[in-house]
């Protein structure tokens, strides 16, 4: 297992980080919604709002970029159940809106996370094919 890892060409180590594995993003997604629900709370904005959509998209940004993509959809669905028991429904109870509305929230959420996710896990540099150039015989 490598621990330091340097860019090619480059001096500089860095400490190799791994990802969560996908139910670990999903634990800390929904631990880190009942953590939002009850800043919310502190604030007198739990409900339905723009404030609260924010803050749980937000959330699922900060646990999507540390993620792999893979757990997008897993930290989208711990966050929208977060969101629509507490911000939404109140009491821990939830709620059905609609399958439009509740639809847009998921998909809202987990493109946050996903979006967070792929700049991270695509590879760092590309080799030019047309630099390549054959040994000489």
């Amino acid at each position: 297992m490598r621990m330091y890892a340097a860019r090619p060409g480059a001096t500089r180590y860095h400490p190799v980080r791994k990802r969560p594995t996908v139910g670990t993003s999903g634990t800390v997604a929904l631990l880190a919604g009942g953590a939002t629900a009850l800043g919310l709370g502190a604030l007198g904005e739990l409900h339905s709002g723009p404030l609260a959509l924010a803050a749980y998209a937000v959330l699922c940004a900060l646990v999507g970029g540390r993620s792999r993509p893979g757990a997008a959809p897993l930290v989208g669905l711990a966050v929208w159940l977060c969101c629509n028991a507490f911000a939404e429904h109140r009491h821990a109870e939830l709620g059905w809106s609609g399958l439009r509305l509740e639809a847009a929230h998921y998909a809202v959420f987990t493109a946050a996370a996903l979006l967070a996710a792929l700049p991270t896990a695509l590879p760092r540099r590309t080799i030019r094919v047309s630099l390549l150039r054959p040994d000489p015989l």
